[in-house]
């Protein structure tokens, strides 16, 4: 039987908030919706002296990127919470995005980081159907409804427009990095889509140290700091394997986007 001793201190808690995966809207993926309340919960249970994002993702939607950085921010100014990100395997594109929530980013000496760019990729297979005789037919009301349609041959015009968009969400990340990093950015343009390994992204100033999560933080809140972790949870239909398809589908899919970074 444990004895209560009064006014005895009790050690200081940190939430830990694992962000895991592809960023995508809906069911499979990372995104605002499905980690809002873990988020919430990390913020406010316990009184945390800190929350500690741990960060695995290849990126995906820049708009669930920044809808769940805005979050994280929001939380930290309003209870006034200090973030902290460590980087596993990779924070890239908008998983960077994630980690540039943070006041302060570690990585592992092998993590690979950076890749602050937007990316479009599809396919073109209108040969393919003029082969096989098949008729393309699409009617819209408005002369751009119809954009980058993969069955038909490519217009420049669409690929005009598709690229004054990838410009707009372009610049809208390289802002969130410039606000969030300020001045400890290097002077290299870092925002070409390249991407850097551990000490590499300290360097150039993506990173603030090389380090991991349990000696990082009992350096700053003492060895007796407890850790209070929380995880996406996934649906009961996931977890019984019901849409074996779509999961199977999403599988692939974000196999491809870590396969970009060699892991």
């Amino acid at each position: 039987m444990k004895r209560f001793i009064p006014f005895r201190k009790s050690p200081p808690v940190v939430s830990v908030v694992r962000l895991n995966g592809m960023i995508a809207s809906g069911g499979r993926g990372l995104n605002d919706a499905g980690a809002a309340a873990m988020i919430e919960k990390a913020f406010a249970k316990g009184k945390p002296k800190a929350v500690a994002l741990v960060i695995n993702s290849p990126g995906g939607s820049p708009a669930q990127s920044s809808l769940i950085a805005a979050r994280i921010r929001r939380l930290a100014d309003e209870k006034e919470i200090p973030v902290f990100a460590f980087v596993e395997d990779v924070a890239a594109s908008g998983g960077y995005w994630l980690a540039s929530a943070a006041d302060e980013i570690f990585v592992d000496a092998t993590s690979v980081v950076g890749s602050i760019g937007v990316i479009s990729a599809g396919f073109g297979m209108s040969e393919l159907i003029a082969r096989y005789g098949i008729e393309r037919r699409v009617y819209t009301a408005g002369t751009s409804k119809s954009m980058n349609d993969p069955f038909k041959p490519e217009n420049p015009e669409d690929v005009a427009r598709l690229n004054v968009i990838l410009e707009q969400l372009h610049e809208t990340f390289k802002q969130q990095i410039r606000s969030r990093r300020a001045n400890k950015l290097g002077e290299r343009d870092l925002f070409t889509g390249e991407i850097w390994v551990g000490q590499g992204a300290v360097d150039v100033g993506l990173a603030d140290g090389v380090g991991h999560l349990v000696p990082i933080l009992k350096e700053r809140f003492g060895k007796k700091v407890k850790f209070r972790v929380y995880g996406q949870r996934k649906s009961l239909l996931s977890r019984i394997g019901a849409s074996a398809v779509g999961g199977l589908a999403h599988q692939i899919e974000e196999r491809a986007q870590f396969a970009r970074f060699g892991l």
